[in-house]
This record gives structure tokens, sequence and C-alpha cells, in this order.
């Protein structure tokens, strides 16, 4: 698992430095996360310890955010008082997820084969 950090982390710096000397308008760490895309695409899965890496991450999300959430916290003034476009941002940003994430499952859902073990279960008995 720390293999599996450590390409994480990697690939984190690689972003940063791409955006540094190429001067692009994104963070780095989203150039990273596009290049870890690219190869597991490359590779065609998701290799084990990565994976667990990654439900490790998940399960302790919310830890995650503490430093994010604390940082608000102090500028608070700051946020109270420009809290429209912080409240806009924060609903806009939650509906474009929703309605992205319902477009994807549709999508999938879509192109799943259909559960031949529901239809027998539908089917009456004799």
């Amino acid at each position: 698992m720390i293999q599996a950090f450590a390409v994480l982390l990697v690939l984190q710096l690689v972003g940063e430095l791409l955006v540094q000397s190429l001067g692009l308008p994104l963070p780095g760490p989203l150039i990273g996360m596009l290049l870890l895309f690219g190869i597991l695409v490359w590779r065609g899965g998701v290799p084990e310890p990565l994976r667990k890496l990654g439900e490790v991450l998940l399960q302790n999300m919310m830890l995650l955010f503490i430093p994010a959430v604390a940082g608000v916290m102090m500028l608070f003034d700051r946020v109270a008082q420009e809290w429209l476009p912080f409240f806009v941002a924060c609903i806009g940003g939650a509906a474009i997820t929703l309605a992205v994430t319902a477009l994807v499952l549709q999508a999938l859902l879509r192109r799943r084969p259909p559960d031949d073990s529901l239809a027998e279960e539908r089917e009456p008995r004799t």
C-alpha cells in the first residue's frame, strides 16, 4: 500500500511540475489524476494495491476534509461578506454533480446485460 501511495504522490508531483513548466491554468493534482486515469485505461484495470489504497482513502474521506473546513472557518468573515456567491457555488456544484451522476448511471445501466435471474423470479412458477 505504501508503494501505491508513493505512485499517487509522484503523479501529483508530475502534475505540479507540468503545470509550473507549461503555465497551465489547472491545479497540479488534477493533471496528476488525469495522468493516473490515462495509465489505468492503458493498463486495462486497477492494480490490487492501488484498489486497496483507494478503499482506505474513501473510507476515511471525511478526515481529508478537516483541513479545508478549518481553512473556511478561519476565513469565516470573508465568507459572511460574500455568502451569495459561496451559496450559489455550493448549490450549483451539488446540482451539477447530481445530474452528471444520474446521467452516468443511466448510461451504465443501458450497457449492462439483462440479468436472467431477476427475469426468472418475476415469472410465476407452476
